[in-house]
């Protein structure tokens, strides 16, 4: 038995969100979800827009569901965990709750220095260095990500520069090797994040669009790594990533 063998698509899960005694349905649960992991995004949500808490989300600790609307579109936004299985039950219990549609959204390394920090990605296939979506889809290096096209779309629309590629999806955020990184990225990865194949494979499985995008903070390309902006981000940049995602959720 590895975890390659752990896809069981022929029967039912033991334990489900709706099991569970935070589970209380409420029909003012939004259709449209934004996850995010950046506490400071919160931090400057009361300065973009107004939004209320309408309920709790139980993934080991209560995580606030906030309502809003945004260019006449009702829509929720929560901070999502760090890291592919905390982030899959996040997404779990907004779709128990209600949501059919989710926008994650965060930082990430990129292997490529030319990608400046900042600089928007869109990934269309997310390589699976992780143990979650072995559990949602079958064995295969990567999870393909058919929102992206609609993504770039609606960026194309909005005017903001983006690229599309490959990432590389771990959850050892402190065992990105270097002979790994090189590995990943002569397979096409541009950036490294925990969360995409995790989250795409969850939303394959439940039937569920989830789409991403990503912006560039440090890098790993080159003889020693490179903070860049990591940990520097101003309220400023929070802001307008908040402001991206809310025109971006907003069209889906």
């Amino acid at each position: 038995m590895s975890l390659f063998d752990t896809f069981d698509p022929d029967s039912e899960e033991i334990v489900k969100f709706e099991y569970q005694n935070s589970f209380h349905p409420t029909a003012e649960f939004p259709e449209t979800i934004i996850m995010t992991f950046q506490d400071k995004t919160f931090q400057v949500l009361d300065h973009v827009c107004t939004a209320e808490v309408i309920v709790n989300l139980r993934e080991g600790r209560d995580i606030p569901v906030y309502k809003l609307n945004w260019n006449s579109r009702d829509m929720g936004i929560v901070q999502s965990n760090i890291g592919g299985p905390g982030t899959a039950g996040m997404l779990e219990e907004a779709l128990a709750m209600g949501a059919k549609k989710v926008l994650l959204y965060g930082s990430c390394g990129v292997l490529g220095s030319a990608l400046v920090a900042g600089h928007f990605i869109l990934p269309t296939q997310a390589y699976r260095d992780e143990g979650t979506s072995y559990h949602y889809l079958p064995v295969g290096d990567y999870v393909d990500i058919p929102t992206a096209d609609r993504l770039g779309e609606i960026f194309d629309e909005l005017h903001l520069p983006y690229v599309k590629g490959r990432v590389w999806t771990t959850d050892a955020f402190y065992r990105e090797t270097r002979n790994n990184m090189e590995k990943r990225k002569t397979d096409g990865c541009i950036a490294v994040d925990m969360e995409c194949a995790s989250a795409m494979a969850v939303g394959q499985f439940r039937g569920a669009p989830v789409y991403q995008f990503l912006y560039a903070e440090d890098s790993l390309d080159g003889a020693a790594w490179d903070r860049r902006t990591m940990g520097s981000v101003p309220a400023s940049d929070y802001e307008k990533y908040l402001r991206v995602a809310l025109e971006v959720a907003s069209r889906l």
